[in-house]
């Protein structure tokens, strides 16, 4: 293998696939990148046998060949050398790379032993926008479980539903669903949330559509020219839309950025009660209160004007109720619920395709 490339498109391919490779793995040749030619183009590609990553670059290539090499050594190689033409020679499993001021060689192993995710032979494909898959996912793989006791709580599922597509997580403790829009295919895809981080980080600021091809168990996401293929998780997604409540006998709309401070302020004082803070919504006087109260720092109390229906109060967690918030991006917010038991439901009534769920602690 002999080829030309820049510094630019080599850091920028490494920094995609790099941070699947794995050290903790049992198989060593999981924490290298596999470095191939293929039709005038380098391919860089990382696996951990449940998530892969490959991301092609233009080359100028002189002879084809492949190798891997320790992928947290060569990003931060790459990371440091200047701007301009990198040149890899490969001799036997040894990749000399060179440039202007730096000689170095890097110790590979052969690219025969690489596990390769299988192909996907005969899966369905649809695009979706890439600007609208970034923003439903930062707004939803947040509020997936971390508990691998319970996989399929780790996972987003990416559903239809009459019609439209649907992102969703919870971890039974909050629920955040995105309506991705219109779609024709019959989609049920329990993806893990990890997974999708990496999507998130390959988007980037991209406007092109991602293509999606998935079967029974691997989905595919095509961004431009970086491919990720993970496993699916197998299992039953719970019919997460019984915990989203229709109507409610108190509610409360107020500027976004005004809710959110007053439970950042509050939720100082809530660190004794993890996080726990009560929220008090009184139609006769039109504000929303929340109270948080430490025995051994102090307490607090903070009002925010709102347009109320009803009267009640509840008590939640401020960390869940401020990522909800930062989820939504309009300038208000309607907080709804129906009794100290119920879950609570953040929406945005300009951007109605966003729903957030958090579930009430007992008070």
């Amino acid at each position: 293998m002999k080829l030309q490339v820049t510094q630019e498109n080599l850091n920028r391919a490494l920094s995609s696939v790099a941070r699947v490779a794995t050290s903790k793995n049992s198989l060593p040749i999981l924490s290298n990148v596999l470095v191939k030619t293929s039709d005038n183009r380098l391919s860089l590609s990382a696996t951990n046998l449940d998530i892969g990553i490959t991301h092609y670059i233009g080359a100028k290539v002189s002879e084809e060949g492949s190798i891997t090499v320790p992928a947290r050594l060569m990003q931060d190689f790459v990371s440091s050398l200047p701007a301009g033409i990198i040149n890899l020679d490969l001799a036997e499993t040894k990749l000399k790379v060179t440039t202007d001021q730096y000689q170095s060689v890097v110790n590979g192993i052969v690219a025969d032993d690489f596990p390769v995710m299988p192909a996907i032979a005969n899966g369905k494909t649809w695009e979706v926008p890439g600007a609208l898959l970034k923003k439903a996912l930062q707004q939803v793989v947040f509020a997936a479980s971390n508990d691998e006791t319970r996989p399929v709580l780790t996972a987003v599922i990416l559903h239809t539903f009459e019609g439209h597509l649907y992102m969703a997580t919870t971890d039974s403790y909050r629920l955040a669903e995105k309506d991705l829009g219109p779609n024709t295919e019959d989609v049920t895809l329990l993806i893990p949330a990890s997974a999708l981080q990496d999507l998130l980080r390959i988007l980037g600021d991209t406007t092109d559509p991602v293509r999606v091809t998935h079967d029974d168990q691997q989905v595919l996401f095509q961004v431009g020219d970086v491919e990720l293929v993970t496993r699916l998780i197998e299992g039953k997604y719970p019919d997460y839309r019984k915990l989203i409540p229709q109507s409610f006998a108190t509610q409360a709309t107020l500027k976004r950025a005004d809710l959110v401070n007053v439970t950042k302020v509050s939720s100082l004082f809530a660190r004794e009660s993890a996080g726990s803070v009560t929220i008090e919504v009184d139609e006769a006087s039109g504000n929303l209160s929340i109270r948080s109260v430490a025995s051994q720092l102090g307490e607090n109390n903070a009002n925010a004007t709102a347009s109320v229906i009803g009267s009640g109060s509840i008590t939640l967690n401020s960390r869940y109720l401020l990522d909800g918030l930062n989820a939504l991006s309009g300038e208000t917010v309607t907080f709804g619920f129906n009794g100290k038991l119920e879950p609570t439901l953040l929406t945005d009534a300009k951007a109605p395709d966003y729903r957030h769920v958090v579930m009430p602690l007992k008070g």
